[in-house]
């Protein structure tokens, strides 16, 4: 984008240098002829027409050279014009050029943050799991813990229940059950 406007740019800059250097000719042929102009007023004016065929000669060549001053007159404020507008059109292309240099600018800082913006937002991700981790590791630990009371609970009463019913001695006496016969 930047390339077409500056080639659109250098074109137009081009051509507002060729315009003028058509007004500075423009302006030269109406110095030109206003010298001339000036040189055949002037020189009417000293001399008196011996005849008033060179005098309507001498009118007819004021006529023209009026009429051509006229037309290079018009031509250089159609000029003139052109160049009003080229100059507005490249004060419009250079601001234009500037927005489009300082969004390019912002643009590129957006880039380079990303990284870190993304790593910023994976790190506080990551925090909001690493908590549930450690939450879930200690819960298990508990469990962990209350199962192994549980089972060995559970063996103790296992074993008491599985104790067998021996008889109790009572002092030296031993009594065992005789056979009788």
């Amino acid at each position: 984008m930047t390339q077409v406007v500056n080639s659109s740019y250098s074109t137009q800059q081009a051509e507002v240098a060729r315009l003028r250097e058509e007004l500075q000719m423009r302006d030269e042929l109406v110095q030109q002829l206003s010298r001339e102009l000036f040189r055949l007023v002037k020189g009417n004016a000293g001399v008196t027409p011996t005849t008033t065929e060179s005098s309507e000669q001498q009118q007819a060549e004021v006529r023209a050279l009026r009429e051509q001053l006229q037309g290079v007159e018009q031509q250089v404020t159609f000029y003139q014009g052109q160049l009003e507008e080229r100059n507005d059109e490249t004060v419009q292309l250079r601001q234009t050029v500037q927005e489009l240099t300082d969004r390019t600018r912002m643009l590129e800082q957006v880039v380079q943050e990303l990284p870190k913006v993304y790593r910023q937002k994976f790190e506080a991700r990551m925090d909001a799991v690493r908590g549930k981790v450690k939450d879930l590791q200690t819960e298990n630990r508990r469990l962990q813990a209350e199962l192994q009371s549980v089972s060995y609970r559970l063996a103790v009463r296992t074993r008491r229940s599985q104790q067998l019913d021996l008889p109790s001695f009572a002092g030296d006496a031993v009594s065992l059950p005789g056979f009788t016969g």
